[in-house]
């Protein structure tokens, strides 16, 4: 394709799980987790509000287990192998035998209506984020084991009519070798880490240090990001690399100042690839809204106020990870 005069494109990508996203650090599901997440469901149809009257195009990357309807369709769903984590306490199937369900339409756990309901909003791409929440850098796994899961995934979308092309990491676990598997089940995208030092994935990922620089970058300006335009990205073979931008981080009471640094970087940094005519890729969890879901949808709806200006002065284009693929694998 060719890049003369190429306008800015800003792509959106969202990690959808509910629980399946955080069962290792959040064990046990209480009073104020049902909560999150019963907030959380109730906000994701107020996004698609949000981004079907911006025209805003959306990647969502979807846990497979959330197709469920219920306890049954789980138990007839499980992949062979399923991951041999050595750590048991990031196996989603060993979080399940240990707790059990709330119940057996457990909200926490199955979404196929919210899927039905994003499938059905104009702009919105459907893509995986793996079938159990999968870590592809834990000890124990294997490829056989990452296989069957990508397949399982793929099977359950192509079920409901969707055909899946983006992938999302759970926990951003890229692992070059598995990418063939990822090609082998028809992906052709997926989203790869800002390209900066603390966050870069490691098992280290967690250190004081790290966290530092990715909570303060948000905030303010710890080093400038790193313009990426289309014609960068490498187009060699499958999956094609999309890097993120920015992690849009919720809300939070009692820190307005912090809150509005936060804003302002993002508003900047959209601005800036605008401008420039290069691709700017924003994500978070729709979790995120769970705690404090009208502040958060507030901020969504400046951000999609703030990118329809920006469409009208400089022709600023939205596009989710299907479609930037698309458009880049056309010669």
């Amino acid at each position: 394709m060719s890049f003369m005069n190429q306008k800015g494109t800003f792509c959106i990508s969202l990690d959808f799980e509910l629980h399946w996203g955080c069962f290792e650090t959040m064990k046990v599901l209480d009073e104020k987790g049902k909560t999150y997440f019963h907030n959380t469901r109730k906000a994701i149809p107020e996004m698609l509000k949000i981004f079907s009257a911006a025209e805003l195009h959306v990647t969502w990357a979807t846990v497979g287990m959330l197709y469920h309807r219920n306890v049954k369709e789980w138990e007839a769903h499980r992949p062979n192998p399923i991951p041999a984590f050595e750590n048991p306490e990031v196996s989603a199937y060993a979080w399940v035998e240990k707790n059990g369900f709330l119940h057996d339409t457990d909200e926490c756990h199955f979404a196929p209506e919210l899927i039905a309901q994003i499938k059905d909003t104009p702009f919105q791409e459907i893509g995986t984020h793996t079938y159990a929440h999968y870590f592809c850098l834990e000890a124990g796994q294997t490829r056989e084991q990452f296989e069957a899961d990508i397949q399982m995934a793929c099977r359950l979308a192509a079920e409901q009519g969707i055909a899946i092309k983006s992938l999302v990491f759970p926990r951003n676990q890229f692992k070059e070798s598995y990418l063939s598997v990822c090609r082998e089940a028809g992906i052709t995208a997926v989203r790869t880490s800002p390209d900066i030092w603390y966050w870069a994935y490691s098992h280290s990922s967690g250190s004081f240090m790290k966290r530092f620089f990715r909570a303060g970058d948000a905030y303010l300006k710890f080093q400038p990001i790193k313009m990426v335009y289309l014609k960068d990205i490498d187009t060699a073979a499958l999956p094609l690399h999309l890097p993120a931008s920015r992690l849009y981080r919720p809300w939070r009471p009692k820190f307005a100042l912090e809150n509005k640094l936060k804003m302002r970087r993002i508003l900047n940094e959209m601005t800036a690839a605008a401008q420039k005519g290069a691709y700017y890729h924003i994500w978070w969890h729709p979790e995120n809204f769970g705690s404090y879901p009208e502040a958060c949808l507030n901020e969504l709806k400046v951000m999609a106020e703030h990118y329809m200006r920006l469409k009208e002065k400089y022709g600023f284009e939205s596009l989710n990870m299907g479609e930037i693929t698309d458009r880049l694998m056309i010669k």
